[in-house]
């Protein structure tokens, strides 16, 4: 089936005023319809493309959709994914720019970094378990250009995978030393729980998901390639961060990220607030 171009740029032209102007948007579904993969993708292709050509470096993938209940809810039974830009990468900074967020929430995961090309031949289990040069583990912070989170899958396709920003931790861990399915999660709001989980909960193994990804990437002419970060999708329940929070995750065999949200700029104060 052809792809719907009328409606693909319609629908860049509405994810494009989102980040414009910093406000959500309504849903994209009603261009591209619930269901049509293809035509979500290549609204998120065209986004990349123009992001590149503006500057921007793609470091990698993000993996959504990896827990059943979600895709239950949407009404689906494969994940997603998105691109990775390098400004998305906070982790060096002391606090994460609330201010480039719009409706955030923070998930954790483990990220995998690629030390080799997932480009050619069969991409098996034993194939992207080697290419794995280690992991750490992740804070990754989803955003929605989608007023109110309505989304669908096509709606969260087309918005990047429902990307934002990520923080990495320091310990690295190479899969000779642990095994992604056999990790636990806790992560915490302040001093707070605020979710729990464990490898199980994301495609019954993170690498599971990494290699559905790799395989499906390719498909569409985006092979993963070394040096590449790939957050593996949520171990647990995503929850909101307000500005001011402190976010801490706990993966057992990766060790803890933490991510400080900074509070919010004051609006300028209009005149007539001054009268």
């Amino acid at each position: 089936m052809a792809i719907d171009t009328y409606a693909v740029e319609r629908a860049v032209t509405r994810l494009t005023a989102a980040v414009e102007q910093g406000r959500p948007v309504a849903p994209v579904r009603d261009l591209l319809g619930e269901r049509d993969i293809a035509v979500a993708y290549a609204v998120q292709h065209e986004l990349t493309r123009r992001r590149l050509a503006a500057g921007a470096v793609v470091v990698g993938r993000k993996i959504g959709l990896t827990s059943p209940a979600v895709q239950r809810q949407l009404g689906v039974d494969q994940p997603d994914f998105g691109m990775l830009f390098a400004d998305m990468d906070v982790s060096g900074e002391p606090e994460v720019p609330s201010q480039r967020l719009s409706q955030p929430k923070a998930e954790a995961e483990i990220a995998f970094v690629l030390g080799e090309d997932l480009a050619d031949g069969n991409l098996d289990a034993a194939r992207v378990r080697g290419a794995v040069e280690y992991a750490v583990a992740a804070i990754e912070i989803v955003d929605s250009r989608i007023a109110d989170w309505d989304i669908r899958l096509t709606d969260t396709i087309a918005d990047n995978a429902s990307s934002g920003l990520y923080v990495l931790g320091e310990h690295r861990v190479t899969l000779e030393e642990f095994e992604p399915r056999e990790v636990t999660m806790r992560m915490y709001a302040e001093d707070e729980q605020v979710s729990a989980g464990d490898g199980a909960a994301c495609l019954g193994d993170p690498l599971n998901a990494l290699a559905w990804l790799a395989r499906t990437a390719r498909e569409y002419g985006l092979p993963l390639r070394s040096g590449q970060v790939v957050l593996s999708g949520a171990l647990g329940p995503m929850v909101p961060v307000p500005p001011g929070t402190r976010i801490r995750a706990e993966i057992s065999s990766l060790g803890a990220v933490t991510a400080v949200f900074s509070a919010r700029p004051q609006e300028p104060r209009r005149p007539e607030e001054d009268a």
